[in-house]
């Protein structure tokens, strides 16, 4: 299997590790709202933390539906350009998420690794849909280069 034809099963990995994260994140989300919280807080302030945290996870799951919407529809699957780029974020996302969930970071911390980890890839995935659905351009011409150093 060459480096180039091993993307498709390294991303679907990199993809699938990120969501089951973010779930147990969701899950188990109560001490990393008391993380973001000062040691003396009211009822309020947990439910406004929690809250953010339930939208910021939520969020990411939308995205994730639009990510594996082009994937597994065969959109972005053998874009290689694509391909790294998500690979590399949700890996970042992974390892980080994890220290984020075991180490108990603060909330807003959360927004940085959503911003690199989740909306970027994203974002480039529905530029590919809008070059393919709307530009009518093949799978091949997005590719910038890559997959001639066959």
């Amino acid at each position: 299997m060459t480096a180039i034809s091993s993307l498709v099963p390294a991303r679907f990995l990199t993809l699938t590790a990120h969501l089951v994260i973010v779930i147990t994140i969701f899950w188990s989300r109560d001490s990393n709202v008391l993380a973001c919280l000062p040691l003396q807080y009211t009822q309020e302030q947990y439910q406004a933390r929690d809250t953010e945290l339930i939208v910021a996870l939520s969020v990411t799951l939308g995205l994730f539906v639009v990510e594996l919407a082009g994937f597994l529809s065969g959109v972005s699957m053998f874009n290689s350009s694509q391909s790294l780029l998500s690979i590399a974020a949700h890996v970042s996302a992974s390892v980080s998420l994890l220290f984020f969930l075991f180490e108990q970071w603060s909330c807003t911390l959360y927004w940085w690794i959503f911003v690199f980890c989740s909306a970027l890839p994203a974002a480039t995935e529905i530029v590919i849909f809008m070059a393919v659905f709307g530009l009518k351009k093949k799978h091949s011409d997005l590719d910038c280069g890559i997959n001639t150093l066959q």
